[in-house]
Formats: C-alpha cells, structure tokens, sequence
C-alpha cells in the first residue's frame, strides 16, 4: 500500500537530495566498474543508497521518505548504468580502442541511458502499477524507507530497525570473515560419471538467501527446474569426450559450461524473453494509453493523483525520437575516421533502427526480469548476448561482404551499437524497480523520473575516467599489451568474441538452437500448468536458472524454500500474520543491505590497497574453509528466522 503524497509542502526533488545522490555516485559507481571488470559482477545500490540517505537527511529540516527515495533513485540509477562495462572494454580487446575517449564514452552512457529512462516511463504502468510482478529489492528499498521514516509508529519503527540492522550486521560480518580468510563463501565439487561429468556448487551469501525470501516460491522453483536441466542434462552431456589426460575436471566442466551450456541457456532465455515480451504487449500498449490519457487530462484541467503523474507521453516521445539524431552522430563521427567511410550510411541507418526498437524490446524484457528477481540478479549480460547477436547480423546483413579491415570497424560499429542498446536495457531494468519503490512509498512519477536522468548524467561523467583509471592501471585480458594484472572483464569478453564469430562466421548456432527448443518446451509445459493447476512455471525464470551459475540458482530457492516455510508458519499460528510476514521481510531485507554495504567498503578497500584481498590474515585451507563456511552458514541461517520468529511474537503479542 502506498504512502499517499497528496500534501504539497512535503520535499521531493530537493537540491541536498541531487547532490547527496551525486557524491554517493561516485563511490558506488566507481565500486561496480572495479568489481564489474574484475569478476563479471555487479551490486544493486539501491538499497545502500537508501540507508546513507536515511542516516544523513535524518539531521536536516524537513526531511521525507520521497526525498529519501529521490536520492536513493539517483545513485541506483547512476550505478546500474556502470553496466556498460561489461560492452565497453571489448573495443579495446579488439584493439579498436587503446583507451576510453572521455567525450564519446560518456555520450554513449548519456544518449543510452537518457533513452532507457524515456523507455521505461511507458513500461511503468504496464509493469508496476499494472503487474503482480514482485520486484523483490524495489519492495525491500521500500520497506527500508518505510522503516526509516520518522512519522511512523515509534514501536513498530524501532522493532523494524532492528530487524534490518540485525540482518544487515549478520551478513556483513559473514562476508567479512570470509575476506579474513577464516571460512569460504563459495562451495563446489566437480565429479564424473563414468565419460561424463558435472558439477555441485553454492554461494554461501546471507543476501541471496535474502533475495531468495522476497522473490517467492514460483520464482525458486522455476529457477532450480532451469539448473537442473544444464547442470543435471546437459552439462553430462556436454562433457562427454571432453576430458584429456592431465586436465582437471574442474577446468573441463568449467569450460563446457562457459562455451556450450550457457549458450544454450541464451538460446532459452531468447525464446522465453520474446514469449514474456508478447504477453506483457499488450499491458505495455494500455499503459502507453494510459499514459496518453493522463498527459491529455492534465492538459484539459482534470486532477490527476500526484502518484500517476508520469513525463507527459508527448514529451516522452518526442525525446526518444530526439535522442536518435545524437546517436546517429555518434555512429557517423566513428565510421567517418575509419575504413568505412564513405559506405557506412546504411549500416549506420541500420544501427539508429535497431537501437530505436531492440532497445526498446530490451528495455522492457530487463524490466520484467527486474519485477521477477530484482536487478541484482537478473542475467542482464544474458540479454546482452541476444542484443549483440541480433546487431551484428543486421549490420552483417547490410553491409555485405567486407575484408578483414572493413571486418574489424564493423565490430567496433556493433559494439558501439550493443552498448547505447545495452545502457537503455540496464537502466530501465534499475528504473522500474526504483518506480516500484516510489509507488509504494508515495512517490511523484514525474519527479523520480526527472532524478533518473540526472543518475544518469551523474553516471555518464563518472564512469569515462574510472574506466580509464583501470586500463592504465591493469588493462584487460586479451587486450594488446596486457601484463599479468590484467582485469577479465569477462562480460566484454563474451560479448566481443560473439561479434567477431558473426561477422566472421564462427558462431555456435546449434547451441542457441538447442536452448530456443528448451525454451519453446519450458512455454508449453507453463502454459498446461497454468490451466490445469494452480502452479506455474515461469518460462524466463528457467531461463535465468539455465544461465547463472549453479552458486546463484541454489541460493536464491534456498531462500525461497526457506521464505515459504516462514510464512506457513505465520499463517498457523495466527496473530497478526501480516506483521509476522514483514519482519521476516525486514529480515531479508537487512541481508541484502547489509552485504552491500560491505561490498561498497571491500571494493575501496581493494582499490586503495591494489591487493586483491586487503584483509586475508588467515592462511588457505582448502576444505575445513568450506566446511566451516557451511556449518556456520547453516546456523546463521537458522538463528535469523528463529530471532524472526521471536521478535514476531513479541510485537505482536
């Protein structure tokens, strides 16, 4: 239930809020292009956002829980736009680039975001106020707002607190001795079976196990059908024959699942986001009308509740349409200095096109993937792949033949493309859950939008030089002249290798084959399920858990398994079961706010120090690390639902 704005003197979009939201851009930006380009992996900010907002604008005047939100908006914003890195680095992995042109780095990020911001505008009453989507972290950044917001029951607010920071203190002490070295976080044995072989493998991390409680049971379930299907079918399948004298089974089950299964779980994800896309069609087509009729009854005089107050659609469209001149510059100043000069209208034509539809199709399959399991943790690298596959065979496809110089500017330009695409996509994946955490805290759409775009500008000036920073620092893997420091990057990496194998032919198109007809599977059996029970089984949730890694698609059904059991409980004891519920969610949300927060402070940590682990004091050892890490994982886990149990009963009597 939202928190009604309807009072006109309470703060929104205040000047300390866009400049607190901007001085938290730069750490946490900064913090997700090192972690980023190091392990493949980004954090939500969010969550953290709100927490440091709270805990500052808490000593001024007149402070809200909608500005609260505003700042929160534009870090998350400025954050998940730090996601181009995993396009980027590959022009200089090709050997396209030999750094990041401050100018044209930052209008890619600028033209990309600004047009997913416009993207999602329309997709918000189709996704959010239209959808029982749960949108885990947007609902937990709401909660922790709620928490936070001092006109609330003074009781229920402090037993709140207290959840969230009992759960915050746990899971970063948790990471924290994991940094020391004294347990592991991370569990994996890899086995054969006679010529084939797999795997069994968990992260030991509080937050999943958080995001595991706020996605809910459908969502696990399809999830753990989709690792199953890789890690159970087609990775002993994959494997046979693979294994050579003096290689490891880790290193060839590692391989296999990198090269062949996670395509196939891109083919899967393919087939299922264009399914996901044509159902939420026509949702997204009532709320572009709804969106109209609002513009025009604002016009025509009629009150429009603050909380439906969007962009105007014609202000929206009129942008989009806008932003294609700048980008059709952009497209034009690179092919203008390169071997395609002078035959490059087409392609560039082309690219404008697909950036104007794909980007938008993109958007709003990341959006979905955001109300299903948050941005966190939504594979949007998965949708990377598809959005470089499709833009490379559009530019393949208009250009014709090319020699191998023509060849190499050809990559670059789909490159380039995939990234302004890939920063529309990743945005309005943060967007709609940031507009779902306004919706529920009482929020001005229009407002939260305008601080969208201003994360985004925020975002698009700090990320040029902290990936400079890090070229000259370490460089990438592959990239010409990388030393042993060298950063993976291994999203661009990918993402490059499948430009190159469609320009030049080399692609696997039998894998992606393989995962469509997995995908068009998963459809029909969701679709029986649907009719004949109450169960489904949702077709891009299967997807994502045929494309993460085992470590993620474990943890999070855990949570959810664990989330049901909790609310079972909740529901037979009676009570105020509502109640009971939100201090389990509190509980969650607390893991994943606090988890955060220490990845933030590790991440300066490994970048003041250059050590890869600034806080190891304990030696490695191996096994007793993970046992350790498991027995104490266990019973931290069942210490937190228990004290969820106890501190539900006592506030509710």
């Amino acid at each position: 239930m939202a928190v009604g704005n309807t009072s006109t003197s309470v703060r929104e979009l205040t000047l300390r809020g866009v400049i607190l939201g901007g001085l938290i851009t730069l750490v946490f930006t900064a913090a997700n292009v090192y972690l980023g380009l190091k392990v493949g992996l980004t954090f939500a900010t969010s969550i953290p956002a709100a927490v440091i907002s709270m805990a500052i604008l808490r000593y001024f005047a007149n402070h809200s829980i909608i500005e609260n939100n505003i700042v929160q908006t534009i870090a998350s914003a400025a954050g998940t736009l730090s996601s181009v890195i995993f396009v980027l680095p590959g022009l200089v992995m090709i050997g396209w680039w030999t750094g990041f042109p401050l100018w044209t780095t930052t209008a890619i990020c600028a033209v990309g975001g600004v047009l997913g911001v416009m993207y999602s505008i329309p997709l918000r009453r189709a996704l959010v106020t239209g959808s029982d989507l749960p949108y885990p972290e947007g609902v937990a950044a709401a909660v922790v707002l709620k928490v936070g917001d001092s006109t609330r029951g003074e009781e229920e607010s402090r037993t709140g607190v207290r959840m969230i920071a009992t759960g915050a203190l746990v899971s970063a002490g948790f990471a924290l001795l994991a940094n020391l070295k004294a347990l592991a976080t991370d569990v994996a044995l890899y086995f054969r079976v006679g010529p084939a072989g797999s795997m069994f493998g968990a992260s030991l991390s509080l937050a999943l196990i958080g995001v595991g409680h706020l996605v809910g049971l459908a969502v696990g379930i399809a999830m753990l059908a989709g690792m199953l299907i890789s890690y159970g079918i087609l990775l002993p399948v994959y494997t046979i024959g693979k294994f050579g004298a003096g290689e490891s089974n880790a290193d060839v089950i590692s391989t296999v699942f990198a090269k062949d299964v996670r395509m196939i779980g891109a083919g899967a994800m393919a087939v299922a986001a264009v399914w996901t896309l044509l159902k939420i069609m026509r949702p997204i087509m009532r709320g572009i009308s709804a969106s109209i009729a609002s513009a025009r009854g604002r016009r025509d005089g009629q009150l429009v509740d603050v909380t439906e107050r969007d962009i105007p659609f014609p202000i929206v469209s009129t942008t989009s349409a806008v932003l294609m001149i700048p980008i059709a510059i952009l497209l034009w100043q690179f092919a203008h200095g390169s071997v395609l000069s002078g035959s490059s209208a087409g392609v560039i034509v082309v690219s404008v096109m697909f950036i104007a539809i794909i980007g938008f199709i993109a958007a709003a399959i990341c959006g979905y993937m955001a109300g299903l399991v948050g941005s966190s943790n939504s594979p949007v690298s998965g949708v990377g792949i598809l959005v470089v596959v499709i833009a490379a065979l559009s530019i393949k496809a208009t250009f014709g033949a090319a020699d191998d110089t023509q060849a190499l500017a050809l990559m670059a330009l789909t490159l380039i493309a995939t990234a302004v695409t890939f920063c529309a996509a990743t945005i309005a994946n943060d967007n709609l859950q940031d507009l779902k955490t306004g919706q529920l805290v009482g929020a001005t759409p229009w407002k939260q939008q305008v601080a969208l775009i201003i994360g985004v500008v925020f975002g698009s000036v700090v990320i040029p030089p902290v990936l400079n920073l890090m070229q000259t620092a370490f460089g990438f893997t592959g990239a010409p002249g990388a030393g042993d420091k060298a950063l993976a990057a291994p999203q661009a990496a990918l993402i490059s290798s499948l430009a190159k194998g469609v320009l030049g032919g080399s692609l696997n198109w039998t894998l992606l084959g393989v995962g469509a007809l997995i995908g068009v599977a998963v459809i029909v059996a969701d679709e029986v399920l649907r009719r004949a029970s109450r169960f489904h089984l949702p077709p891009l949730a299967v997807g994502m858990g045929m494309y993460l890694p085992m470590s993620l698609t474990l943890t999070i059904p855990l949570g959810a398994f664990l989330g049901h059991l909790y609310d079972r409980w909740a529901e037979r004891t009676g009570g105020d079961v509502e109640r009971k519920k939100r201090i389990a969610i509190l509980m969650a949300t607390g893991l994943i706010v606090g988890e955060s927060l220490y990845g933030v402070f590790f991440a300066g940590m490994v970048a003041a120090t250059s050590k890869d682990d600034p806080f190891a004091i304990f030696p490695e050892s191996g096994n007793i690390a993970e046992i350790i890490g498991v027995a104490l994982f266990a019973v931290v886990v069942w210490w937190l639902y228990q004290r969820a149990r106890t501190v539900s009963r006592e506030s509710t009597g």
